[in-house]
């Protein structure tokens, strides 16, 4: 389907989430892939075009899964980063 495979090998670092307004948030932390992936597509399907989503995850692989998912579906990933081992995404609904 639109997954992109469990990867664990790249990270992306964002200072934006301090700063960054979100309509909604889904906190998939403890769930392996493609659960983070699934909840996500799950939570946008309820969200109206331009509205911003906060995924918070703890799988390593999601890191390259939301890339991936944003470039497949259209959806902007905004931006990404991992604290202490926890990874917050920011996707924008086309």
């Amino acid at each position: 389907m639109l997954h992109a495979g469990c990867h664990d090998n790249y990270r992306s670092n964002s200072d934006k989430e301090n700063t960054m307004n979100f309509d909604k948030e889904l906190d998939v932390r403890g769930l392996n892939c493609p659960l983070p992936i699934l909840r996500t597509k799950k939570s946008l399907v309820d969200m109206t075009p331009g509205q911003v989503l906060r995924i918070i995850a703890t799988d390593p692989g999601a890191v390259i899964d939301f890339q991936v998912f944003a470039d497949q579906t259209g959806n902007e990933l905004l931006a990404s980063s991992e604290t202490a081992g926890e990874f917050m995404f920011y996707m924008k609904k086309k």
